[in-house]
């Protein structure tokens, strides 16, 4: 059964949270311990983000009040990184990159790290 573009976009950051938490880790085993099935739209996700990261990580910080992208939880900083590489580097729709990023958070971090990937997400969309 096929799934669906909120779930492939979870096991995209699976696979970011697990590459941000073993530094020394080949993206490519990673993807491969993580991934049943051959998927162009995780490899484009997790390789834009992995390819982008100093661009991603420059930008969300750009936006942040007093903090960065480093000082938030792993999980939510793979969710802001998605979620900045889809609005600047995708066609997706603005509005449905920022609903799955919240809701991605809602499940994976807490409220302060929710609002803060909602902000940060918002600021550059009408930046």
């Amino acid at each position: 059964m096929a799934k669906t573009r909120s779930e492939l976009r979870e096991k995209c950051m699976i696979i970011l949270y697990q590459w941000d938490l073993f530094k020394n880790s080949d993206i490519n085993e990673i993807l491969k311990e993580n991934m049943e099935v051959e998927n162009e739209f995780v490899k484009d996700i997790v390789y834009g983000v992995v390819t982008h990261q100093k661009e991603i990580d420059e930008l969300a910080n750009k936006y942040m009040h007093d903090w960065t992208i480093d000082r938030i939880d792993k999980t939510g900083c793979a969710i802001l990184r998605m979620g900045i590489y889809e609005i600047k580097y995708t066609d997706t729709p603005e509005v449905v990159v920022i609903n799955e990023a919240i809701e991605l958070a809602k499940k994976y971090s807490d409220e302060s790290v929710r609002k803060i990937i909602n902000a940060v997400l918002d600021k550059i969309v009408k930046d």
